[in-house]
């Protein structure tokens, strides 16, 4: 085993050494940026992100960081690299919570979690797949929303201060795992290089399930190395309940969770193959009953989802993909990739067969294809794993601690001055400056309008609870009898969940049709003309506020107007704002 690199006395960088690394850090995002026009990712491609933007300030960050990286490359000991990383990786998150919503998932998943928020625990349990509707989702991560949202009293930020959190916890589980793997060396830098991932940063704080996904398989797979090591009782109950969580957080953890025979083959190496046996046995039985006890009650649902899954999402992964060349080059830092890439070297040469328990989710979601990067992000921890470890083929413990702090710290320039500012100039931003102006006004309630070409691929309703996750404001939703598209490729659209849900009751309007005080008007970012009826319903308003901003790359954009009764609307707003 190496001497791990924290160690007092261990040597550092020599000056040519340093001097390398630092170009090489610098090199490592002007490839990316010069060759940014093959970035086919979906969210945030190198192509639009940096498109528009001063090269000469990007590389003028970028070689900061990089002389930064030579004073932050310094060996912290043992007993507080724990802290260091969840400081960090927590920091790092919370940097990003000013990020709108802009993938139209999170409509879904913050339905599902306002319903616990507004009926309570039992009314979800049993509706769940039923009112509430489920589409390919599973119950875990939007039941631990709801219960933030009902204990904080709907606020966004409380549910990205608990993501954030499990994406802290991901890196200090993941330095566990290549502590009981290998050494507090790798382990320490794994926990770090989770930060050299630009996308996932971007990922933090929204309201989807990958992120939570991405903490309890790793809860799982740390869980279940405890377990097979030591094969107490209460390990295996503890590795039981890990497992079964990961299992409940999304379909696409199942796959990834077949690394756990693998751990059990490792540990059967060192502890013996009947106990490695029993104690995946029991694990497994163990987990087994508590999934079956969530699921059997509701088990049409899962079937009907398993059959969507297999009928529809499997083959739409095909056409909705991105290439691995976006994936591992730009949206992971080139040095990550590259010591990843490295590490089946290291592993052959010691004969080491604990690299397979960090290679085969890897492995296994390549070698499938799966080329949607959000399906590949519960995989991180492991390919920061497989990165740290790769790392051990670098002579010197001061050299190893150098690349992993300018990984990291490029990273975060690339993510902070790039992905942010591009996120927040996107139109979903629209949605998020309206919420924000009608909790400024003081509004408690505002009826919502929404206006749509004819047949548009996303149903306009799915704006409603991106608009309610930023405002206090009740919400009224008045349909307007879009025409859903029709055809074979409406059913093979990614946006055909959008159509499948339905509108949740606690947007209808009151009893009492009284004239709305407040209207807020949803369109398309190219300004649609509005149908007869919601002229009508503007009648004696008049526009207060536009939120107009448009990217101009994205195909589906956000234009929002609010309107309110004449006496209280403020003209010099009405010109434009947002």
């Amino acid at each position: 085993m190496p001497a791990p690199g924290h160690e007092e006395g261990a040597p550092a960088a020599t000056l040519p050494e340093r001097l390398l690394v630092s170009i090489l850090a610098v090199g490592a995002v002007a490839a990316p940026y010069l060759l940014r026009g093959l970035d086919d990712n979906r969210l945030t491609s190198w192509r639009w992100v940096f498109g528009a933007r001063n090269p000469a300030a990007l590389f003028a960050l970028v070689l900061a960081a990089a002389l930064f990286a030579q004073l932050a490359a310094r060996p912290v000991p043992v007993r507080r690299q724990e802290a260091v990383l969840f400081l960090c990786a927590y920091a790092a998150g919370a940097c990003f919570w000013g990020e709108p919503e802009p993938i139209v998932d999170a409509a879904r998943y913050f339905t599902q979690a306002k319903h616990l928020e507004l009926y309570g625990l039992a009314h979800f349990l049993r509706e769940w797949g039923r009112e509430i509707p489920a589409w390919t989702d599973l119950p875990l991560v939007p039941l631990l929303d709801g219960l933030v949202l009902r204990a904080s009293g709907e606020s966004r930020v409380a549910l990205q201060a608990f993501t954030t959190l499990l994406f802290a916890g991901s890196a200090v589980l993941t330095s566990r795992i290549g502590k009981a793997l290998w050494d507090e060396e790798v382990g320490f830098a794994a926990g770090a290089l989770l930060l050299a991932i630009p996308y996932l940063l971007t990922q933090v704080p929204l309201t989807l399930v990958d992120v939570p996904t991405l903490f309890f398989v790793t809860l799982a797979v740390y869980a279940s190395i405890l377990a097979f090591r030591r094969g107490s009782t209460s390990r295996i109950l503890l590795a039981s309940a890990a497992l079964s969580l990961a299992l409940l957080s999304k379909y696409s953890a199942w796959l990834l969770l077949s690394v756990l025979p693998i751990v059990g083959a490792v540990h059967a190496k060192e502890g013996g193959a009947r106990r490695a046996l029993l104690t995946g046995a029991l694990m497994a039985a163990g987990a087994g009953a508590l999934v079956l006890g969530a699921v059997l009650p509701h088990r049409e649902v899962y079937g009907e989802q398993l059959r969507l899954l297999l009928g529809y999402q499997a083959p739409g992964l095909r056409r909705w993909g991105e290439s691995f060349l976006s994936t591992f080059l730009f949206q992971v830092h080139p040095f990550l990739t590259a010591a990843a890439a490295l590490s089946l070297w290291v592993a052959v040469r010691r004969r080491d067969w604990r690299w397979a328990v960090a290679a085969w989710p890897v492995l296994l979601l390549v070698g499938l294809e799966v080329r949607r990067i959000r399906y590949l992000l519960p995989a991180f921890p492991m390919l920061a794993l497989l990165g740290a470890y790769g790392l051990q083929a670098v002579r010197g413990s001061g050299v190893r601690r150098l690349v992993v702090a300018s990984a990291v710290l490029s990273s975060l320039v690339v993510a902070g001055w790039g992905y942010l500012p591009f996120l927040r100039g996107t139109s979903a931003m629209n949605l998020a400056r309206a919420g924000a102006y009608l909790d400024a006004i003081g509004e408690a309630r505002a009826e919502v309008l929404t206006v749509s070409r004819d047949e548009p691929e996303v149903n306009p309703a799915v704006s409603v609870p991106l608009l309610d996750l930023f405002t206090a404001a009740r919400l009224v939703y008045r349909e307007p009898g879009t025409r859903r598209p029709s055809g074979p490729g409406a059913l093979e659209s990614s946006l055909r969940f959008t159509w499948e849900l339905g509108i949740p009751r606690y947007y209808a309007p009151d009893g009492a049709d009284r004239p709305p005080a407040v209207v807020v008007v949803i369109s398309a970012a190219d300004g649609t003309p509005r149908p007869a009826p919601v002229a009508e319903r503007l009648e004696g308003l008049a526009l207060d506020r536009t939120f107009d901003a448009d990217e101009g790359v994205f195909q589906h954009g956000t234009r929002v107007e609010v309107y309110r009764l004449r006496a209280a609307a403020t003209p010099a707003a009405a010109a434009g704002g947002g």
